[in-house]
């Protein structure tokens, strides 16, 4: 199993997840243009697409989903709450589950969990192979017992780190929108993020990846130290998912 990201951040979000002949999509944030370039750029096209995940209705997460799907025929996966906030989105091939389930695509198989978020039904997944899990948390208003559980045993992470609480205070996004990024159901910030990984067992971590961070409220050299600190390595070891750059193909060993 691999992994990459096509672009995370407020202005689109994609990941990918790949084993063999199965490659899932989580997201699809981006137009149908800017997805089939950023595929074509980790050596993909839109047809080799078994699947895509969404796990809410947020434009950053679906804004190219409808054309991705109908272009190419691309089933697409989502909970009841999802559909019921996306029901024009005019899906050929729509698949519904619910965040206690689990459930195979093609060689992975995927175990949804529900996160506090300010969406219909909001979801976050771990992606397994049999031999290596890689959990996906990329939305997330607050560290809960339910998230922790869910991550239990990964060997790759990738997790939120959305701001940091004095660069979001004193920037100048207004105050109701400071108020939701900050809320319980908001974004993850990186003290917050950093406190759910010092939770986890990460004695299998392989990987621990950043993602979703703002432009505007954060900096990676923040996010990067404070992930460092808990998990007893440099800095430099920490990758952080871009907006434009997105993440380079990463392999278990």
């Amino acid at each position: 199993m691999r992994f990459a990201a096509l672009g995370s951040g407020s202005r689109g979000n994609a990941w990918l997840i790949a084993h063999g002949a199965t490659v899932l999509l989580v997201d699809c944030g981006f137009s149908l243009t800017e997805t089939t370039r950023r595929l074509a750029r980790l050596g993909l096209e839109p047809g080799q697409l078994s699947g895509v995940l969404l796990t809410h209705e947020h434009t950053d997460h679906v804004s190219g989903i409808g054309p991705l799907a109908r272009r190419h025929r691309v089933p697409v996966w989502m909970t009841h709450g999802t559909q019921q906030a996306l029901r024009d989105a005019n899906l050929p091939d729509l698949r519904l589950f619910d965040t206690e389930t689990t459930f195979a695509i093609g060689e992975l198989e995927v175990a949804p969990f529900a996160v506090p978020h300010d969406a219909r039904e909001p979801s976050q997944f771990v992606i397994a192979d049999g031999r290596h899990r890689l959990g996906l948390v990329t939305d997330l208003g607050g560290p809960t017992t339910h998230v922790e559980h869910s991550l239990a045993g990964c060997d790759a992470l990738v997790l939120e780190a959305n701001h940091d609480r004095d660069l979001l205070a004193t920037g100048s996004y207004p105050p109701a929108l400071k108020r939701r990024i900050a809320g319980r159901l908001g974004h993850l910030c990186n003290e917050d993020a950093a406190t759910l990984l010092s939770r986890l067992d990460t004695g299998r971590l392989q990987h621990v990846v950043a993602a979703h961070l703002s432009e505007s409220n954060n900096d990676p050299n923040l996010v990067r130290s404070l992930f460092a600190g808990v998990l007893g390595c440099t800095p430099g070891e920490i990758p952080v998912a871009g907006q434009a750059s997105g993440l380079d193909w990463r392999e278990f060993a």
